[in-house]
């Protein structure tokens, strides 16, 4: 099981990443946050002072097409918000 899908890149999370030194990342939905804490000490080398979760839930999509009116649901996803301890960093771009 891969538990770290992606980080979340969005404005609101870069905030939380500068005033309060935390990342969020969508996680599986069967992680539980010791299993979240572990994976990101691994991959990221950094100390985990607090790991929080939430299962966002997915929303209605529709669209006017050529074929009529097509509606459906965006996914749900699980999201954990990691705090790491002050004085270090984690850089999505240089981790392979």
């Amino acid at each position: 099981m891969e538990i770290i899908k992606k980080p979340i890149l969005t404005e609101k999370a870069s905030l939380l990443t500068e005033k309060l030194n935390r990342y969020a990342f969508k996680v599986d939905h069967r992680a539980n946050k010791i299993q979240i804490k572990t994976a990101i000490q691994e991959m990221f080398g950094v100390t985990v002072v607090a790991v929080n979760t939430s299962v966002v839930a997915g929303k209605a999509k529709s669209r006017y097409t050529k074929a009529g009116f097509v509606s459906g649901r965006a996914p749900k996803y699980k999201k954990a918000v990691i705090t790491i301890q002050d004085g270090e960093t984690i850089d999505f771009y240089s981790v392979i």
